[in-house]
């Protein structure tokens, strides 16, 4: 049974290492809206000179899979509501989708969506800036890079001599 187990194991651990949006279940944003919240991201952190953006270090795959794995249906739908209708704004104002507008274009129809006092726009808003924020402070290249994390501090310093003077 071990050698069959053996056998079998590049087939089955073939799903370990598997690009997002082919685990199994996907996300539950279409991939139109999943390029529009990557817009979303990329403008509210934008790459400058010398540093990285959301984009580079992954922060909308982190989003998609955050708001699918750990927010209620009711938020989800919000979501893909939003995004829907940030496409369609930019449609009626600028004759082109979220995602090919450009940055100060994005940053007017967000901070519209921000102050407009509907409540859904607004949480939405929010959510997204807060969740981009928290995905690209949390986020591998930034710690290491930037933060100076060590996932183990301090050092370990086996087989010291002791003296007992």
């Amino acid at each position: 049974m071990a050698s069959a187990g053996l056998v079998a194991l590049p087939a089955w651990a073939r799903g370990w290492s598997a690009p997002f949006g082919e685990w199994p279940g996907g996300s539950f944003l279409s991939p139109g809206e999943g390029v529009t919240l990557a817009a979303v991201a990329d403008t509210i952190l934008p790459a400058a000179e010398g540093a990285v953006g959301a984009l580079e270090v992954g922060v909308p795959d982190f989003l998609a899979r955050l708001f699918a794995d750990c927010y209620e249906p009711e938020v989800q739908s919000n979501i893909k509501r939003q995004l829907n209708r940030l496409d369609t704004r930019a449609e009626t104002a600028f004759s082109k989708g979220f995602s090919r507008c450009g940055q100060a274009e994005r940053e007017g129809l967000l901070l519209a969506m921000a102050g407009s006092g509907d409540p859904g726009q607004e949480a939405f808003f929010d959510l997204v800036k807060g969740e981009t924020i928290r995905g690209f402070l949390t986020s591998r290249k930034v710690l290491r890079d930037y933060d100076d994390y060590v996932v183990a501090p301090g050092h370990y310093y086996g087989c010291v001599d002791i003296n007992y003077n």
